[in-house]
């Protein structure tokens, strides 16, 4: 795999792999926990497969940046792409969880 395959794979699969998850939990709240959008279930029930499907692309151009041998600089913004995604799982977790608890 070359440089410009790699940076292809980081660029894309960064995009793809934190915007979604970072656009998850205020549409969740928005269109799903409390409702004030017109037609929310529409919206949502289209919304949130396209959400996963981009995450899902996302991860796995990630993923193929980070196996890719030699171990260079994107190589590295991969693995820190990846860890960004793992810290915002977290936090939409632990947000998840306190919106369930005040229910």
């Amino acid at each position: 795999m070359d440089w410009r395959e790699r940076e292809r794979l980081f660029y894309w699969g960064s995009a793809l792999a934190v915007g979604p998850a970072l656009l998850f939990l205020p549409a969740f709240v928005v269109l799903v926990f409390q409702p004030r959008v017109r037609h929310a279930t529409l919206l949502a029930i289209l919304l949130f497969p396209l959400l996963a499907v981009a995450e899902f692309l996302g991860v796995c151009k990630l993923a193929r940046g980070c196996v890719a041998r030699p171990f260079t600089l994107l190589t590295f913004l991969s693995y820190g792409a990846l860890l960004v995604l793992l810290l915002i799982a977290t936090y939409t977790g632990v947000f998840l969880a306190a919106l369930a608890q005040r229910m």
